[in-house]
């Protein structure tokens, strides 16, 4: 039977129904918010465990149908293909915050599938996927530990929070943070913003864990009313007697293994406590299920129990003794070494190294026209800044294939990008397209962070104006009981076998972008808090080593990099440019060598390998779209000639008449006495009529006046009596718009 529950949040009313849509899951539900927001999520899990895995096997997929915005999606393709970069940034926003939900050792494969039935285009259903995953999985037979929620946080106009901004509140707000958890407890948050305070950002959070509490509550209810009791799965433990027998036989080696100090020598040494050296401590008073463990290679509860020897030992080191493997404090960061400029031929570039971690991030300076177009259910704008994070085997020491990046190297990406952001200058200020490319050299944690740090490096010497330094660091932490020590600057052990992985990126001013996963079933602002206060002592300790490495942008933009001119044109002027079938535009680019860009309003962006050619192109273009005004004075060209004057073309697609009561200060019998086709003569502007068509004068530019002779040869001719302009029967100019003029009837010589 179907149930549903009901709220307001944001402003909007929040609908969470089962029962109704695709009930062969596990769990199902379907989310409604605001008139236009439909979410459908499905839960399902394995009759029974996978085998000779060591980890959770969860999938979660965030379907973004082009139906539900209206659209068919564009080129020849018309079916949905490969999930975009928001679809997979948005699966792992339901993956992080439920996965360390699920009870230890639980091993049966488990599938989130959330599709977007219907979207309100200027809001983001991200959210709501992660509350219709929470509500799936509190009505499943599937274990479950607490239910969970998520809301998007940013500010209106006057500073205070808002749940669930639109995407236009957000560019007026400057800050979008979404946070997921528990009634209790914060299971994940990711945003950016444009500098905001420590303070502000805790203020966020706090206000999305009470609108979070009200929709878990309401979770809770639905569970109840239609809540399948939850099945026993089994979960997969380590046998007892092996684990006992190892910890005495393997204690002190896993003890002098986690303190060596390099990466790879401490890989090493925990590799060498094999199964080998397992068995041939073993004895014949020992227990030879003991043996028979072991010599089992399809058995993994070796090296699960190793792995939790490991972890158990770096608590104590941390916690207890307040050391770390490679022999910090828990506040101290590891040894910094920058450049700038490391290769000649890309247009800025930047290598950061943090102890074991490397990243050589390259800038790329392009047109208005390598703007990245989204096509999605979304109203986003073009991106004119891309950041793309690579992450080779060889970083790690490790051989695999080379396959299109994951979905941890897109969410890294993202996170560097959001970090940039607030400190780019405006497409007015830098008419530039960005992009930039992250290649982890080496990693031994928080690569995504030196990323950051590279990109500050690499737009300062490609002379990007930003305005100001940004620098990232990874804050980590390690439990042990009710005690815990937070760590500063995070390398690839603590990642791994810590709880949390907490990212800061920011400028002196404040925070840019931030994101927090944990292993655990929640953390307390209280740990948030003291994160956030060593992150910010430690990300203006890493800025200003930055800062040692390049202090400014690049005066000179390298010699590699496009130059740039921007224009402005009347929107009206845009066909004079473009020209019948492009021939105009496309004549502009033969002849200079140029990419000419232009917005609709009016915006023309002219990109060159060389200054000269982007000066000829402006030139080009101003002499299209240049406005005629009465009083100036032209050089012309005679194109046609009629017996009631001359038609002079002296602008780009400009035309206009001198009749022939102007072209000489004397009276004139015959136009072909005074000009003939192909002349070039200098006029000027005397009228520009109704209708657009112009009238010149040569005898004004020769001391004449423009408004009749002494002999009074007849002056333009009067309006018509039905108050329209005088025709034009000819073939018309550029400027005119209609047909060339009548000839005029004289008037009578005055006698005497």
């Amino acid at each position: 039977m179907p149930e549903s529950v009901s709220l307001e949040i944001g402003g909007r009313q929040l609908v969470i129904e089962t029962g109704e849509l695709a009930k062969q899951a596990n769990g199902s539900a379907l989310v409604r918010y605001g008139d236009q927001i439909v979410v459908l999520c499905a839960a399902t899990a394995s009759e029974k465990p996978r085998e000779g895995i060591d980890f959770f096997p969860l999938t979660c997929d965030y379907e973004e149908k082009m139906y539900a915005a209206g659209k068919i999606p564009g080129g020849y393709i018309k079916r949905e293909g490969r999930p975009s970069e928001h679809a997979v940034l948005s699966a792992r926003q339901i993956d992080r915050p439920i996965r360390p939900l699920f009870p230890d050792g639980f091993r049966n494969d488990v599938q989130i599938i959330a599709t977007v039935l219907s979207t309100d285009p200027g809001l983001d259903s991200d959210t709501l996927a992660v509350v219709a995953a929470g509500a799936a999985l509190a009505v499943s037979d599937i274990p479950f530990q607490k239910n969970i929620a998520c809301v998007r946080v940013g500010r209106d106009e006057n500073g205070n929070f808002i749940t669930n901004p639109t995407l236009e509140q957000y560019e007026t707000g400057g800050m979008e943070i979404v946070v997921a958890g528990t009634a209790t407890d914060i299971m994940m948050v990711e945003g950016g913003a444009k500098e905001i305070g420590e303070d502000v950002f805790l203020g966020a959070v706090e206000f999305a864990h009470d609108e979070i509490k009200k929709i878990v509550k309401a979770i809770d209810q639905l569970a109840k009313k239609a809540g399948k009791a939850k099945r026993e799965y089994p979960l997969l433990t380590t046998d007892e007697k092996l684990d006992k027998w190892m910890r005495k036989n393997f204690a002190k080696e896993v003890a002098k293994a986690m303190r060596v100090v390099d990466k790879l020598e401490r890989n090493e040494a925990l590799a060498d406590l094999s199964r080998e050296v397992a068995l041939a401590k073993l004895d014949k008073k020992d227990d030879a299920n003991v043996r028979s463990l072991i010599e089992d290679p399809k058995n993994k509860d070796f090296e699960k129990i190793i792995k939790a020897m490991e972890e158990d030992e770096l608590r104590t080191m941390v916690v207890d003794e307040k050391v770390r493997p490679d022999g910090r404090k828990p506040d101290e960061i590891r040894p910094i070494w920058c450049k700038t400029h490391y290769v000649p031929r890309v247009h800025g570039s930047g290598v950061f190294t943090r102890g074991q971690t490397q990243v050589f991030t390259a800038a790329t300076l392009g047109s208005i026209s390598d703007e990245q177009r989204l096509d999605g259910i979304l109203e986003i704008p073009n991106k004119r800044y891309m950041h793309y994070y690579n992450f080779p085997p060889y970083s790690v020491g490790e051989t695999r294939p080379m396959r299109s990046p994951g979905r941890r190297e897109i969410g890294h990406g993202q996170l560097a990008e959001r970090a940039l952001v607030p400190v780019l200058p405006s497409e007015e200020d830098f008419p530039y397209t960005l992009r930039l490319i992250s290649e982890v050299l080496e990693s031994n944690g928080s690569s995504s962070m030196a990323s950051v740090c590279g990109s500050t490096l690499a737009l300062l010497d490609a002379g990007v104006p930003i305005k100001g330094h940004v620098a990232g660091v990874a804050m980590g932490l390690i439990l042990k009981g009710k005690d815990y020590t937070i760590l500063t600057d995070i390398q690839g052990l603590e990642d791994a076998l810590g709880e949390m992985d907490f990212k800061v990126a920011g400028t002196v001013d404040g925070i840019t972008a931030i994101q927090m996963d944990i292993k655990v079933a929640g953390i307390t602002l209280e740990i948030m808090r003291k994160a956030l206060a060593e992150a910010k002592k430690s990300r203006l300790f890493i800025i200003g080593k930055l800062k040692e490495t390049i202090e400014e942008p690049r005066k000179e933009l390298s010699e590699f990099a496009p130059r740039m001119i921007v224009l402005q044109i009347s929107p009206d002027l845009i066909k004079n440019v473009i020209g019948p079938g492009g021939k105009v535009i496309n004549k502009i680019i033969a002849d200079t060598g140029v990419k000419i860009d232009i917005e609709n309003d009016g915006r023309v962006f002219i990109a060159s390998p060389d200054g000269a050619g982007a000066e000829k192109a402006k030139q080009m273009v101003e002499a299209l779209t240049k406005e005629v005004k009465v009083g100036e004075t032209y050089l012309g060209t005679v194109t046609r000639l009629m017996n009631f004057g001359a038609f002079v073309a002296f602008l780009p697609g400009k035309e206009g008449l001198v009749h022939i009561s102007q072209l000489a200060p004397q009276r004139v019998e015959r136009v072909e006495d005074v000009v003939k086709p192909g002349d070039q003569i200098m006029v000027k502007v005397i009228e520009i009529d109704s209708q657009g068509r112009i009238n010149l004068s040569r005898k004004a530019v020769m001391g004449g006046d423009a408004g009749g002779s002494g002999d009074d040869q007849g002056a333009p001719s009067p309006a018509r009596s039905n108050g329209a302009p005088p025709r034009r029967e000819g073939g018309g100019g550029g400027g005119g718009g209609g047909g060339d003029r009548p000839p005029r009837r004289r008037r009578p010589r005055p006698s005497g």
